[in-house]
């Protein structure tokens, strides 16, 4: 009980317990309403998916910024293939692959051309923005499957719980054992708390940075398509509003900037705080450019305790 009472995890969930009676005190209740539920359940969908990858490459001591990038282009790119009544299984499939692809791209930029990490995917952001205008001519792709609507917006007990989260629920907890059972989870902990370390030991810290960022890439791509899928339509604005969500619910999940530590129940929480905290200010009321500011500012806080937590432990 004591490790339990403890542990990073445990102080988030007192933290996400504030956040949730702060707002229920302020609203009246209306936070805790079931439709209010409903929405947060819906809007943390695309978020968990980010921030799966982004906790990965975090903890394996990398970082992409190009997330929602490719997220909007692959999900733009699902929405023409469909509305080209290309079946949409096909549809998903290829834009997955595109987006896997930009992922090694992404590490070979980073692994083969020593370019700096947030260098390369900020680089590879703007090409995919651009393509995104390119194959979608600046317009919105609207487009009509049942399917994909069914996936995307479908629920079940009373019409309350969406099956999209559910699946993303049991993605938390597949990567989760993952990370934290399996010799692959070992292998990325060491990469990212001490590169050298780990190549002395036997593992490939290169081959494991490719295996990182593609999977980022991918859970990006689907991202985006789960996305298009919900709006019936690829937009240009897509994950834009996403691509920092990912990297700021898993840095205020526990995940260590620098690497090596944290991992996905820390990050799930985190991403509940995000979540809570964002939609709290939308039920007040707030202007929504403040959302945008309390997010940076959320980024802000979790950076500092990081750098102040790591200064602790080299001491």
């Amino acid at each position: 009980m004591k490790k339990i009472f403890r542990s990073k995890t445990f102080a988030l969930l007192i933290l996400l317990i504030l956040v949730v009676a702060f707002f229920a005190l302020q609203s009246e209740g209306r936070s805790l309403g079931l439709v209010n539920v409903r929405s947060i359940l819906s809007q943390i969908v695309i978020s968990a998916l980010l921030a799966i990858g982004a906790a990965f490459l975090l903890i394996g001591g990398n970082m992409d910024l190009s997330s929602g990038a490719i997220g909007t282009l692959c999900g733009v790119v699902m929405a023409i293939m469909v509305k080209g009544d290309i079946p949409w299984s096909v549809a998903v499939i290829t834009s997955l692959l595109l987006g896997g692809c930009i992922g090694v791209i992404n590490a070979a930029l980073i692994n083969e051309l020593n370019f700096q990490g947030f260098i390369a995917t900020m680089a590879v952001a703007s090409v995919c923005e651009g393509l995104t205008y390119v194959v979608s001519d600046a317009r919105a792709i609207s487009f009509e499957n049942e399917a994909l609507a069914t996936i995307a917006n479908g629920k079940f007990l009373d019409n309350t719980i969406p099956y999209a989260m559910v699946g993303v629920f049991a993605l938390f907890l597949i990567y989760g054992i993952i990370l934290s059972r399996s010799k692959f989870g070992r292998q990325v902990y060491l990469v990212g708390g001490n590169r050298s370390a780990a190549y002395l030991s036997g593992i490939n810290p290169r081959k494991m940075s490719y295996k990182l960022f593609v999977n980022n890439a991918l859970l990006s791509a689907l991202a985006g398509c789960l996305f298009s899928a919900q709006m019936r339509s690829g937009t240009m604005a897509g994950l834009n509003q996403s691509r920092m969500s990912g990297i700021t619910a898993v840095m205020l999940g526990g995940v260590s900037f620098g690497g090596g530590s944290g991992g996905m129940a820390g990050a799930f929480v985190g991403l509940l705080i995000l979540n809570a905290f964002s939609n709290g200010l939308t039920i007040l009321g707030m202007n929504p450019y403040w959302k945008a500011f309390a997010s940076g500012a959320l980024l802000l806080a979790a950076l500092t305790l990081d750098v102040f937590s790591s200064r602790r432990k080299a001491v």
